[in-house]
């Protein structure tokens, strides 16, 4: 009896019972007992020996067994709370590229020993490191000896966005830091040791800047032969993102599968002439042995990254049955490449483009998988784009709340030309670092240079994207039934009603607030602030986070996608307290991505070069009231502009106060004690509100005893960040909010918070906030100690 016998329904349903179960193992929120893991596996296996009924529960166990064992190591030893703000002795080699510029060095590192107060602490291999002031040029496999300060992989948790937490745990990274400045930092070795393929690769990278500089043609050919993106900046991702061609940069299975299906037909033809061999080896074969080469060769110029390891596999699956001399059905080839996917890495599931690479794969199968008629190539290709195109949407919208209108022809042209331009690429790489001769490296940069261009002018449609918020799980469900319906064969009656079942993602809308509440969403962006503020027809945004050197910015990393999520594409009020980079460093990104209609600021003047698509700032001053939905909103600071002219920086926060029958918000910005006090001695008991932002995040400076009498509410919130290094929120000011009895919660420990301002006095609107660090709780989640 066969393996496949010995499985009801044969590789399918082997493939699908294993990936349950790894799958089920991700969606816990606590580690499992391994006895309990490894006895029900031992328990079912023997059971499936003897009887047929729980051969696929076995599996289900197995593949949760094969997830627990492969993520134990981090999971089992997290980074101990102790070594918070502590200096670590570390040794150990750089693994991977390093990322240099002239502020900052960022680099993977292996570490083999380590020593804090004279003790080994216990840590994980791999931890990610910055070297902020003075870094030396870093070459990868050098040894070095780093005075460091680590902290657990932590990232923003909110309710919509990118989770940093699950990348670097699916990166196995267990900790990150950085470097102190240190008479003990010292490089040990300067041989790669085993790290010679990522010496090799920074070679070739050294090369292509020799060549190109810092450009974007560079940054987009290091992308490419390398797998290298770390040169393109977040404008670039968003032309990418917005014409759905960014998958043309993650080498993966197209670019693994192009290089592949090249040398496979070169090898073929060459083979076939050479006379004698060609009868000792038949030349597809030949072919399939020089492609499973080549395939090997680029996935390690691309550093064996999960998307290249990944596409290897599922190359390596099609060519080892091609020289086996089987032809295996299309739904076992890539059953088996999904075992054999899952087998090298169980990890792989948390990683979008294992979804997307599988899930188009999926579309062209059952899109044209077993039609009658030949189409000519044309039809053929245009065929492929649409099933890929259509089967990803609903995909590519539950994933990342958004997806390109123009992917498909612009794709229908990119890919072939792609197809073409990738080989000269690489071949275009090797020759310079071979030969020196930089004309063909030359060339190509400044052809995708050009078609960048080009991208760029068709990112600015308007309508190049479609963007939805949070659906209901129903609507999803539909909606993949409509796109099985749209791509089923031409002869299945009732084809159309797809387009039925597609309406709901559409017009299934996430419900605003009631009439007369106000729903508060603190944002956690680190160490800085960003609110936002709903009633039932109107939004408000309060700060938007800060910014980075590297272009990095909370306000299209974090403000757009939430405000997406919940279905707003349009600001009715931005309010930015002051011009500090913690308050208003995403002002540029959020107005790149969400439209405002009126943006208000304590110093407009300083936001004047920030601004673009028409939004001019205005200052925020005392006495400016409105009223959305049964909501009050009242500024209460500064006052009339004779009267602060000489207010700046923090002082110059625009104080804002939301009320609704049932409740209360108070934003104070950075304000100090100095304007506290004028606050509580011109508004009086007009300042109570049930919910206080602490000012300045906490810091000494803000959050007075006689303030917060004034004040007297229920919630005190902290936006900070975790372990950051200023020491907010202060220890006297936690010691003194804590001393009036005053519950407190801090986004660095919490995630964002969100909570109602009830239309009616109801205790438990406002007892009872959400927290996105347990509601999006995962085994990889860091829940630190509330502080």
């Amino acid at each position: 009896m066969s393996t496949l016998d010995f499985i009801p329904g044969g590789l399918p349903l082997m493939a699908v019972a294993f990936s349950a179960g790894i799958g089920a193992f991700f969606l816990q929120q606590r580690l499992p007992s391994g006895l309990l893991v490894l006895g029900t596996c031992a328990l079912l296996t023997l059971a499936a020996l003897r009887w047929r009924w729980p051969r696929l529960p076995a599996l289900v166990v197995i593949g949760f067994g094969h997830a627990y064992w492969a993520s134990s190591p981090l999971l089992g030893q997290p980074f101990p709370d102790s070594l918070l703000r502590q200096d670590i002795l570390v040794e150990g080699r750089i693994a991977g590229l390093p990322d240099q510029t002239p502020e900052r060095a960022r680099w993977l590192f292996d570490i083999d020993q380590a020593s804090h107060q004279g003790q080994p602490p216990q840590l994980s291999k791999r931890v990610r490191l910055s070297w902020y002031q003075g870094a030396p040029e870093l070459q990868a496999g050098e040894r070095w000896r780093l005075v460091v300060r680590l902290k657990p992989p932590h990232g923003f948790v909110n309710p919509a966005g990118f989770d940093y937490e699950r990348w670097l745990f699916q990166q196995g990274i267990g900790a990150t830091g950085y470097v102190r400045d240190s008479e003990r930092n010292q490089r040990l070795e300067t041989a790669p040791g085993g790290y010679w393929l990522n010496r090799l690769r920074q070679q070739i990278r050294a090369q292509i800047l020799s060549v190109l500089g810092e450009t974007r043609a560079s940054a987009l050919v290091r992308a490419l032969v390398l797998g290298d993106r770390e040169g393109l900046g977040p404008a670039d991702w968003q032309v990418l993102t917005r014409t759905g061609t960014n998958h043309l940069l993650a080498i993966s299975g197209l670019h693994i599968g192009l290089i592949a299906a090249a040398v496979y037909f070169l090898g073929r033809w060459l083979w076939a002439r050479l006379g004698s061999l060609a009868l000792w080896l038949a030349a597809p074969r030949a072919g399939a042995v020089a492609a499973l080469l080549a395939a090997f060769g680029y996935s390690a110029l691309a550093g064996f990254a999960i998307s290249t390891q990944r596409a290897l596999v599922m190359l390596a699956v099609v060519l080892v049955a091609l020289l086996a001399g089987r032809q295996p059905r299309p739904l076992s080839g890539i059953s088996l490449a999904l075992l054999a996917v899952l087998l090298v890495d169980p990890l792989a599931v948390l990683s979008y483009g294992f979804w997307l690479s599988f899930g188009a794969v999926g579309a062209l199968l059952y899109a044209l998988g077993g039609r009658l008629g030949q189409p000519g190539m044309i039809a053929s290709w245009t065929r492929a784009q649409w099933a890929v195109a259509l089967g990803l949407l609903p995909l590519l919208l539950l994933l990342f709340g958004r997806a390109s209108l123009i992917a498909p022809p612009v794709n229908l042209l990119a890919v072939p030309l792609f197809s073409v331009l990738l080989p000269a690429i690489l071949l275009a790489s090797l020759i310079s670092l071979a030969s020196g001769w930089s004309g063909p490296l030359l060339l190509v940069g400044a052809i995708l240079e050009q078609g960048f261009q080009w991208l760029t002018m068709l990112a600015e449609l308007p309508w190049a994207t479609l963007g939805l918020g949070e659906r209901a799980l129903w609507v999803w469900a539909a909606a993949f039934a409509g796109v099985a319906l749209l791509l089923a064969p031409r002869g299945l009656p009732g084809r159309w009603l797809g387009l039925i079942y597609l309406l709901p993602l559409l017009l299934v809308r996430p419900l605003p607030p009631a009439a007369g509440t106000a729903a508060v969403t603190l944002l956690d962006v680190g160490q800085g602030l960003a609110v936002v503020v709903r009633s039932a027809r109107h939004t408000l945004v309060y700060d938007l986070g800060p910014s980075f050197p590297s272009g990095f910015n909370t306000g299209s990393a974090v403000v757009a996608p939430n405000l997406r999520a919940l279905g707003i594409g349009r600001l009715d009020l931005l309010v930015i307290s002051h011009a500090d980079r913690d308050h208003a460093g995403g002002l540029t990104g959020l107005l790149d991505e969400v439209a405002v209609a009126r943006l208000l600021s304590g110093e407009p003047n300083e936001l004047a070069l920030k601004t673009t698509a028409g939004v001019i700032a205005q200052p925020c001053q005392a006495g400016q009231r409105w009223h959305w939905d049964g909501v009050d909103f009242a500024m209460l600071h500064p006052r009339a502009p004779d009267a602060h002219a000489k207010l700046e920086g923090n002082d110059s926060s625009c104080v804002l106060k939301i009320t609704t029958s049932g409740g209360s918000l108070l934003l104070t910005g950075d304000v100090g004690k100095d304007i506290e006090t004028e606050l509580a001695m011109r508004h009086g008991d007009a300042l109570r509100a049930d919910v206080l932002v602490a000012g300045h995040h906490g810091s000494a400076t803000s959050s007075s005893r006689a303030f917060l009498e004034q004040v007297d509410p229920r919630w005190v919130l902290y936006s900070a960040g975790f372990a950051n290094r200023y020491g907010f929120p202060a220890q006297e000011v936690v010691a003194r909010i804590d001393g009036l009895g005053i519950p407190t919660l801090n986004t660095a420990t919490t995630g964002a918070i969100a909570l109602l301002l009830p239309a009616e006095p109801s205790r438990l609107a406002l007892d009872a906030p959400v927290l996105s660090r347990q509601k999006r709780n995962r085994l990889w989640r860091h829940h630190p100690a509330p502080r």
